[in-house]
C-alpha cells in the first residue's frame, strides 16, 4: 500500500472514530472537512442539507462563517446543479469561473474569494438525498478522480444530516 492510501486510511479512520464517538455534529463536520482537505484540499468546504419539498439547501457547516454562515439558504428549483446533484445524486465538479457564473446566484461573492472550481458530492443515503458536501478552489483544481475519496466522507458522515 502507498503511504497516500495508508495516510488516506488513517483520516477516513480518524473521521469515522469521530462520527461514533462525537456527540457535536458540528465537531464531526469540522473532522469531515479536515478529512476533505487531508484527502483532496480546498479553499472553502461547506456542508448542507437538502430540504426536497421546498428543493432548497441549508447551510450546517463552514470554514469560512464570515462570507458562508451557518443556516444561510440557497433556492435550487428548477436549476440545472439542483436536478443533477440533489435528484439525480450526481456530483457537480465546475472547473473554471464560467462554469460558477453558470450555476450558482452567489457567483460574485465565491469569485471574490478567489474561488473558480468546485466539487459538489451529493450525501445520499437509500437512494435519497440529505445534502451536499461543497469544496471549492482554485481554477481547475478538481477532477473525478476526486469524487471516489469524496464519496467515501459524505457516506462517512451521512448519519448527522438531520
Amino acid at each position: 500500500m502507498s503511504r497516500d492510501a495508508e495516510t488516506m486510511i488513517s483520516v477516513l479512520a480518524e473521521l469515522q472514530q469521530a462520527v461514533a464517538e462525537q456527540p457535536d455534529d458540528a465537531a464531526v463536520f469540522r473532522a469531515a472537512a479536515d478529512a476533505a482537505d487531508q484527502c483532496i484540499g480546498y479553499k472553502l468546504c461547506t456542508f448542507m442539507l437538502f430540504d426536497s419539498e421546498a428543493m432548497e439547501v441549508q447551510r450546517l457547516y463552514s470554514t469560512n462563517p464570515a462570507a458562508y454562515p451557518p443556516r444561510g439558504r440557497k433556492k435550487k428549483k428548477d436549476t440545472a446543479w439542483g436536478r443533477q446533484v440533489l435528484e439525480n445524486g450526481q456530483p457537480f465538479i465546475g472547473r473554471g469561473e464560467d462554469d460558477i457564473r453558470q450555476h450558482f446566484d452567489d457567483h460574485e461573492l465565491i469569485i471574490s474569494l478567489g474561488l473558480r472550481s468546485m466539487l459538489n458530492m451529493p450525501v445520499r443515503v437509500g437512494g435519497r438525498t440529505l445534502g451536499t458536501m461543497n469544496l471549492s478552489n482554485v481554477a481547475g483544481f478538481y477532477s473525478e478522480e476526486h469524487v471516489p475519496i469524496a464519496g467515501l466522507i459524505t457516506g462517512l458522515i451521512a448519519v448527522r444530516f438531520h
